[in-house]
């Protein structure tokens, strides 16, 4: 299923610098970045709940936001991309 991770962290302090390196560095290694903190991935059940719960212990509830939107299986419909990036099917391979 794709899901979009968007998290908004509180960089005032050093900890939150911190904190919004290593919610980017997870989001990187699950999905592909399409905004600045707006990831989407294509992830199974077992490891969206691993995903969740890695950020869940990054962020500090009472200072960053995380939101996690579930596009489902039939994203394609779901989705219009307009402007400068162009978008890419989550389900090909990337050549890097």
């Amino acid at each position: 299923m794709l899901v979009l991770i968007t998290y908004d962290v509180n960089t005032e302090s050093t900890d939150g610098k911190s904190r919004l390196r290593r919610v980017a560095k997870l989001c990187e290694d699950y999905g592909q970045r399409v905004q600045n903190s707006v990831f989407e991935c294509l992830l199974d059940p077992a490891q969206l709940l691993l995903v969740k719960e890695k950020l869940l212990k990054i962020i500090d509830e009472k200072e960053d936001s995380l939101r996690i939107y579930h596009l489902g299986g039939k994203y394609e419909r779901k989705i219009e991309n307009f402007g400068a990036k162009q978008s890419y099917d989550p389900q090909k391979p990337l050549i890097l």
